[in-house]
């Protein structure tokens, strides 16, 4: 067994100067008992986010034109040192405290691969958008038919991994693609342990900052279509 010393936390950014130092500063108010890598990769913010970053102590990666979320996390996966790795977006819909259940698991040898599960939570169910709500249990429950799993939250932000499993994955997609990519990447792979702990959930609106939109979600069904077929 592999012994677990540091976690790397990507946290693509795109246009979030007001949101970012406050999540910042929770995810410094979090202790897994291991060191932390914190990376930021800025997918080309043009609102004055790229201003925070000269105050701050973390590694940052530039894009010089905007790509996409997969793109950043791309970037930010070649560039992690961790023996772990897991997402944060750069919003404040997650509390970084849930995914100290994440990393745990893995620490402790437990699973390979834990996601954090927003509708497992009965406690979220006013939180989410009815739209956004549909789209996540329809795509959930395409990916349970098409790769047999059980799986209660596809599209969660909150994804942790072995590094060692997730940087010998080859990520294709650049938009919010990579979270179905990822998770058919993953399923099909034989021996990976996966397990999923429910999460917090506090979900913003279209005019507070939120990117992805019913085109993510059609790409989404379509990846989800695609990888099951091919790598």
């Amino acid at each position: 067994m592999q012994n677990m010393n540091k976690v790397s936390i990507l946290i693509p950014v795109y246009n979030e100067k007001d949101s970012l130092i406050e999540l910042l500063r929770r995810v410094e108010e979090v202790d897994f008992g291991l060191e932390k890598e914190i990376i930021l990769i800025d997918d080309y913010s043009t609102d004055g986010t790229r201003e925070l970053y000269k105050s701050l102590p973390y590694k940052v990666l530039y894009h010089t034109r905007n790509m996409g979320k997969g793109a950043a996390l791309r970037t930010g996966i070649g560039s992690a040192s961790g023996d772990i790795i897991i997402i944060q977006d750069a919003d404040l819909e997650y509390n970084p405290i849930d995914y100290k259940p994440l990393v745990r698991l893995i620490e402790t040898n437990s699973a390979d691969v834990v996601y954090g599960s927003r509708l497992a939570d009965t406690r979220n169910s006013g939180n989410f958008l009815f739209l956004s709500y549909l789209a996540n249990v329809t795509l959930t429950y395409m990916t349970r038919i098409l790769y047999g799993t059980y799986l209660t939250d596809m599209e969660t932000c909150y994804k942790a991994f072995r590094a060692d499993l997730l940087k010998n994955v080859e990520i294709k997609s650049n938009r919010f693609d990579f979270e179905p990519e990822i998770t058919a990447k993953v399923l099909k792979q034989k021996n990976v342990r996966f397990m999923e702990v429910p999460i917090s959930y506090n979900a913003r609106k279209s005019e507070e900052g939120k990117k992805i939109t019913w085109k993510d979600g059609v790409q989404a069904i379509f990846t989800l279509i695609k990888y099951r077929f091919t790598n």
